[in-house]
Order: structure tokens, then C-alpha cells, then sequence
């Protein structure tokens, strides 16, 4: 009996089956490796850089590295394990795993209503060229808002509305913010996927009498997944951005952005503690990158990869 042998150029069965285990592994050490080089060039400039800052050329941009500034990275993992003040037995790992979760919650609302709102945008800018025309100016326009000025201003619109009984919750205003930053992207890229099929399948699609509605779910999204998932990415990113600073803005309690603020407060006699805040909404926005990915994974399984040696 013949043995059935690779084509010429080609790795054995085994070897192809073992490349994504060995990509994700690469993917979880450097991530790991990038933690520890942080931590060491953290350690190393305390070590060795000017305790009240420094001059370079003239200009001081030289942070302090003394401990009230630059804490050790070993206390502020030790202050995780500590209580939140002497009158609770709750610690301030507790603390921060709360108001992530609260913040978590926001911004996947705000990346749900971003991420509807940044299609529909898309689609009605393929559908109709004078509504890309009139639309898209705009929606770069409103990019140059600044957040920390826009909250406050939703925030009151939203307390004077009342529809059958329902209150607009203050929580709602940090998830449109956060569904601010996140239609942007999604729609921008929506919008370059949707057009990106070739003109000979467009014309394909016409000669048989296809539906402009056939035509947009059976080639055009197909054809914009590619663009669609970085543009997810921006989007995460900029709900995580924008449902932090709204609840700095506004002062929404339970979330990790008014933890930010706390803490900050105490940054002179417990300076260990703001980083605990801020290491919290860095895995906030890792959550968010994860479900990404999770998405990136789902989308592409059935598109074929690149080719490697």
C-alpha cells in the first residue's frame, strides 16, 4: 500500500495541527515576558533615577522615583491583600474586583448600543452615497468633543427624561459615552468593508436579479468582516475609555473610574493604593480586548489563513 505523502512545499498534517497551539503560547509568554520587562524597568529607574525628577536639555521630564511617587511594584501588590480602612474587613482587592465588574457591565452596554449604532450608520452610507456624503464629516467632527465636557452636559439631558414612568438611570449616561467613542470606529470601518467588494461580484450580483438586501448579507458582510473586527478593537477600547471617564466626570459611585478618583485623593499617604485603581481598569480594558478576540476567533475560523513556510 502507498503511503500518501504532502505536496511538495507543505508541512506534514502534524506539524500544521501544532501551529496554533504553539501561536498562543508565543501570544501568553510575551504577554508575560512584556509584564516582567515593565516590572523591571519600573524597579530599575527607582533604582537609579533622580528622587525629586531631573533635567533633560533644559526641560524637566524626568519623573521623581521616590516611593511616595514611584511605589514599589512589590507593595502595590501587597496592598491588594490589605483592608480598605481600618473600620471594614473588606480589602482593596475586593473593592477594585467590584467596580470592574460595575464598569464592565457599562461599557458592554455602551458597546452594544456603539456597535448597532456604527452598522446601521454603515449600511444607510452604502445604501444612499448622499448619506455618506452629509453623514460622515460629521461623525469626525463629533470625535473632537472632549468627553470630560460632554459628560456633565448628558448626564443633565438624561435626568429630565421621562417616558411612561421610566427615569433615565445615571449609570445610562456613562454607557452612552461609552457608546460615544465606539460607533466611530465601528462605523468608518464598517463602512470601507461594505464597499470593498470587487465591482465584477457587484455586477454579478446584479445580473441575477439579486436584492440590494441579498447582496449586502451575502457578499458584502462577508466581504467586510476582515474590516469590521480591528474596528471592533477601536471600539472596545474607546467604550472602556469612555465609560471611565464619565464616571469621573459625573461622579458615578461603584465603578472603577470613581475608584480612580478616590484613590487618587489618597495618593500622598497611601500612594500604593492609586496604582490598585489603575492596574483595575487595565484588566477592564483586557476583559474587553478578550471578548475581542473571542469575536476575531469566531469571525475568522472559516477564512482561510496565509500561507507559511
Amino acid at each position: 500500500m502507498s503511503s500518501v505523502t504532502a505536496p511538495p512545499g507543505t508541512a506534514p498534517p502534524a506539524a500544521r495541527a501544532a501551529r496554533p497551539l504553539w501561536r498562543r503560547a508565543r501570544r501568553v509568554l510575551m504577554f508575560v515576558l512584556s509584564m516582567a520587562l515593565i516590572a523591571a524597568v519600573w524597579e530599575g529607574y527607582k533604582a537609579v533615577g533622580p528622587q525629586n525628577g531631573g533635567d533633560v536639555l533644559g526641560w524637566k521630564i524626568l519623573p521623581r522615583a521616590k516611593d511616595s511617587i514611584m511605589p514599589h511594584i512589590s507593595d502595590i501588590y501587597s496592598r491588594f491583600g490589605d483592608p480598605i480602612n481600618r473600620a471594614s474587613d473588606e480589602t482593596v482587592l475586593s473593592v477594585v474586583l467590584k467596580g470592574v465588574w460595575f464598569s464592565f457591565r457599562l461599557v458592554l452596554a455602551g458597546f452594544a448600543m456603539g456597535l448597532v449604532a456604527g452598522v446601521l450608520l454603515a449600511v444607510l452610507m452604502t445604501r444612499l452615497r448622499v448619506a455618506e456624503r452629509a453623514i460622515l464629516p460629521y461623525l469626525v467632527i463629533s470625535q473632537t468633543v472632549p468627553l470630560i465636557a460632554l459628560a456633565p452636559l448628558v448626564a443633565t439631558w438624561g435626568g429630565k427624561v421621562e417616558i411612561a414612568g421610566w427615569e433615565w438611570p445615571r449609570w445610562l449616561t456613562a454607557s452612552v459615552l461609552g457608546a460615544f467613542l465606539t460607533f466611530f470606529p465601528i462605523a468608518v470601518g464598517t463602512l470601507r468593508g461594505l464597499q470593498s467588494p470587487h465591482p465584477s461580484a457587484l455586477e454579478l450580483m446584479d445580473s441575477l436579479a439579486s436584492p440590494w438586501h441579498r447582496t449586502l448579507f451575502k457578499l458584502r458582510f462577508p466581504a467586510a468582516v476582515p474590516y469590521i473586527v480591528p474596528a471592533l478593537k477601536l471600539g472596545a477600547a474607546g467604550a472602556v475609555i469612555g465609560v471611565v471617564v464619565s464616571e469621573i466626570s459625573t461622579g458615578l459611585r461603584g465603578g472603577i473610574g470613581r475608584l480612580v478618583t478616590e484613590f487618587g485623593q489618597k495618593a500622598t499617604s497611601d500612594p500604593a493604593i492609586v496604582y490598585t485603581a489603575v492596574i483595575g481598569s487595565s484588566v477592564l480594558g483586557l476583559a474587553m480586548a478578550c471578548l475581542v478576540a473571542l469575536a476575531d476567533a469566531l469571525f475568522m475560523r472559516n477564512r482561510p489563513k496565509e500561507t507559511e513556510a
